[in-house]
Order: structure tokens, then C-alpha cells, then sequence
């Protein structure tokens, strides 16, 4: 089996990668590539995403033929595809930060950024907090409720359809930080950052 992490040049990803080849550990090929090819005939994808909303879309629209791949991936082939961080957010449908942007539309919402009360809470929501898991989702498998979970960001993902979210965390107030629908996974934190716990994230999304 092999899982592709997308690289289209969106920020260090380079967490990402250790990680996952720290839990595959040659039982699984880790390839890091934006090549069209090597992505349509893989058995999963990760989409990191570091920066903002607009600079991944744009960084994403920069290779040709990439986003029409990763629709087909998702939403035609049905494979698993995991979504980190700003990878999260770009499933919308449009996103508010820097200037209004289309996102890709797998999953239906918006990513406004969250809000901090006038200053009340610092942006970014940076650091470790717990997340409430509220489905039964399979990145979760064996994953404790109120487990702490790595953060950085600005920006929430707001869905219509709230049966995609899987989890949620607390600051400033409740908000996505997972979503989960049919082959369809994505974290608004790190499991790459997230310790053990966010490895066993890994692990399930590779076994799955």
C-alpha cells in the first residue's frame, strides 16, 4: 500500500512526513510528490496545508492539473484522503482570510476566523488543548475523549452539514477540529505535533 502527502510547496511540511514515516515504518510506502500520476494511482493522500487559507488555494492552482486530481481522488474514486490544518479548511467552499476564496467544495461551509471577544483570546489559538469527540469516527479509533491535541490557527472551519464534524475544542468558544465524511478525514490540529496520540491518528488513517 502506498499514501502520497501532497507537496505543492505550501510551507515546511517536513513534520508531517517524519511522522508519517515513522508510523508506517516500511510496512507502508510514504511518498511526498506532486506528481498527477503518482497521486491518481495511490491508495491514500494527506493534504498538509501551512499558511493562509488563500496562499495553499492559490499554491494548489499553481500546478497544473493538481486540484482536478485530488476532485477526482476524493469525490469520483472515493479513496482516503486526510486533511491537516489548513488541508482541513481548504474542503470548504470558501474561505475569509486575507481576501474571500473559493475553496474546493468537498465538504459545504466556510472558514471565517474565530472570535477571540475583542482581544479576550489570543490569535492564533496556539498550543496543546483537548478535544471533544462527538462521532464515532475511525481516526479515532482507540483515541481517548478529552485528549490534548496540538493547535495553530486563526481561522475555523464552519460546516452546513454539522454530521461531518467528528470533534470539537474549546476556545473562545466550540469549534471544528475534525470532520469526518465518508473517505473524507480532516484535523484542524497536528497529529504530527500531537505526540503519541496524534500518531496513533496516523496509524489509524494508515490502516484504515
Amino acid at each position: 500500500m502506498n499514501v502520497t502527502i501532497v507537496d505543492y510547496k505550501s510551507g515546511n511540511i517536513s513534520s508531517v512526513i517524519n511522522s508519517f514515516k515513522e508510523v508506517a515504518q516500511n510496512k507502508v510506502k510514504i511518498e511526498v510528490t506532486s506528481d498527477l500520476n503518482k497521486i491518481k494511482s495511490s491508495d491514500k493522500v494527506v493534504l498538509p496545508g501551512q499558511g493562509s487559507f488563500k496562499s495553499c488555494i492559490d499554491a494548489l492552482n499553481t500546478i497544473n492539473g493538481l486540484v482536478e486530481t485530488l476532485n477526482d481522488f476524493a469525490l469520483n474514486s472515493k479513496k482516503p484522503l486526510l486533511g491537516i490544518c489548513v488541508g482541513l479548511q481548504m474542503f470548504a467552499d470558501v474561505g475569509y482570510e486575507e481576501t474571500e476564496t473559493k475553496g474546493l467544495s468537498w465538504i459545504s461551509g466556510k472558514v471565517s476566523k474565530i472570535n477571540n471577544h475583542n482581544g479576550k483570546y489570543k490569535l492564533p489559538h496556539i498550543g496543546w488543548n483537548e478535544i471533544n469527540i462527538v462521532k464515532d469516527s475511525k481516526i479515532f479509533k482507540n483515541i481517548e475523549n478529552n485528549s490534548h491535541m496540538y493547535f495553530v490557527h486563526s481561522y475555523e472551519f464552519i460546516p452546513n452539514d454539522k454530521n461531518v464534524i467528528s470533534a470539537t475544542t474549546d476556545y473562545s468558544s466550540n469549534h471544528v477540529c475534525a470532520v469526518e465524511e465518508e473517505n473524507i478525514f480532516g484535523t484542524q490540529f497536528h497529529p504530527e505535533k500531537s505526540d503519541k496520540t496524534g500518531l496513533k491518528i496516523i496509524d489509524n488513517f494508515i490502516s484504515l
